[in-house]
């Protein structure tokens, strides 16, 4: 059974960092899309960034592009979600997700998902 559980989320301030993991298990995930997304009160879940478990190809939403950095250790079986220079509007429910193919970014086309990590970001 595939199990994703994210950590690392919480509270900070303006212009921080903050680093989320995501530890998969339960299948061999070379050959899948490791995704990340996001969720806001009140807003659709959207999607954040993706990478290749093999190969490492990547893809970011245009709003976290330069700020955030999706990567993955293969011997830990965990993918990272590094965010800089935060901002008030990621405040969300950040969610890591996993499908075979690489070709969308749609939450719907994800057939795996964690529980989600609270990320609040003050102003």
């Amino acid at each position: 059974q595939v199990q994703l559980v994210e950590s690392g989320g919480g509270l900070v301030q303006a212009g921080a960092s903050l680093r989320l993991s995501c530890a998969a298990s339960g299948r061999t995930f070379s050959s899948y899309v490791m995704g990340w997304f996001r969720q806001a009160p009140g807003k659709e879940r959207e999607f954040v960034a993706r990478i290749r478990w093999t190969g490492g190809a990547t893809s970011y939403a245009d709003s976290v592009k330069g700020r955030f950095t999706i990567s993955r250790d293969n011997a830990k079986n965990t993918v990272y979600l590094q965010m800089n220079s935060l901002k008030a509007e990621d405040t969300a429910v950040y969610y890591c997700a996993a499908r075979v193919r690489w070709t969308s970014e749609r939450p719907s086309d994800y057939e795996y998902w964690g529980q989600g990590t609270q990320v609040t970001v003050s102003s």
